[in-house]
């Protein structure tokens, strides 16, 4: 498939063509990974972070968040959640929190590896080399760096960086690749600026960089960010705004499944949130075969609050597990075993 075509399928809104894409979509997800639906218990370790960007809610400019770091053993009781319920990865996810200091998350990562089977994902921002050599050392196997999108300017925009610091993740998402790492990274699908010639060139980018595994999420504005307040100068020409929809969503996760058939791919909890009663069912319908349900204390999860209204918030992580396990197995998919590593990687370590 190239450009043109995916353009044109991000451009129609005809209903029958569209059943076609989320046929090809499904038909290629079942062929390339099958029916197991992999689950990853995501831990949101902390929501302190030294970037400014201008559409997260615990960016550091937003003085109404009230900031957390989980202890050690807060985080490892949490992982023995994921160990109970059968998972195969847990995720741990911050902000670009600098107090993570490389020996301190060495040991959990260390501690992890020595009492359970878990395969260990990390998303934690642009960090130093030597910490992500040192992680990847202790035991962790992914590491999720989404790009968000391809068009540089919109990003620099939306971005801004540390003092004295580049950001350039894809040279991070090249380096991880070197290091050893299982590469994820993603996009926001309707953030404003973004056009549809850009959300073709993010598609691409995914074959190109061969990403092991991609989130894809709709843009969610919120209100305590500059982005959330004010929109105007970011805005396309007439007719080429992306629009952050349930539908356009569904369209990237399907053409990305087609264009990178052996990647994982979640359902994200975004996904879920902009439609509650269908959407991460419309995710895993539609090529997605990962969901990642929510492991953080019910204590700090509305504290993570990178977008308004997160999906799950109101639950504990007893009641997420049994939901979601109960909604894959209504879809007729398999709970996947096991540590679900990305067919992409084992294809290219044959």
């Amino acid at each position: 498939m190239n450009k043109t075509e995916i353009l044109e399928w991000l451009k129609t809104d005809d209903t029958d063509k569209l059943q076609e894409l989320w046929q090809q979509a499904n038909e290629a997800r079942r062929t390339s990974v099958g029916e197991e639906v992999h689950l990853r218990g995501l831990i949101e370790v902390s929501n302190i972070c030294a970037r400014d960007c201008g559409y997260c809610g615990i960016r550091v400019g937003n003085r109404d968040v009230c900031r957390y770091r989980m202890s050690a053993d807060e985080i490892m009781e949490s992982v023995q959640l994921a160990v109970g319920f059968g998972y195969g990865t847990v995720v741990l996810q911050a902000g670009e929190d600098y107090g993570i200091s490389r020996e301190w998350l060495c040991d959990i990562i260390a501690r992890i590896k020595r009492d359970t089977p878990l395969a260990i994902t990390l998303s934690l921002g642009e960090r130093e080399d030597e910490e992500l050599v040192a992680w990847h050392q202790a035991g962790a196997d992914r590491y999720l760096l989404r790009f968000e999108t391809s068009n540089r300017e919109l990003y620099d925009r939306i971005h801004p960086p540390l003092p004295g610091r580049d950001s350039d993740r894809f040279l991070i998402l090249r380096r991880l690749r070197q290091i050893g790492y299982e590469v994820g990274s993603g996009i926001m699908v309707g953030i404003p600026g973004q056009s549809f010639d850009d959300l073709a060139n993010d598609i691409l980018l995914f074959r190109e960089y061969d990403i092991d595994m991609v989130g894809i999420g709709p843009y969610i504005p919120h209100p305590g960010t500059p982005l959330g307040m004010s929109q105007a100068d970011l805005q396309c020409p007439p007719g080429e705004q992306v629009p952050g929809t349930e539908l356009m969503t569904c369209k990237v996760v399907a053409l990305t499944r087609i264009l990178c058939p052996l990647i994982n791919i979640p359902s994200t909890t975004a996904l879920a949130t902009i439609n509650r009663t269908e959407g991460r069912e419309h995710g895993l319908s539609r090529g997605a075969n990962i969901v990642m349900p929510n492991l953080t204390p019910k204590k700090y999860r509305e504290l993570y609050e990178i977008y308004p209204a997160k999906a799950s918030c109101d639950e504990n992580a007893d009641e997420s597990n049994a939901r979601i396990k109960k909604q894959i197995c209504i879809m007729g998919r398999v709970i996947g075993t096991g540590r679900g590593d990305s067919p992409n990687r084992k294809n290219k370590a044959a």
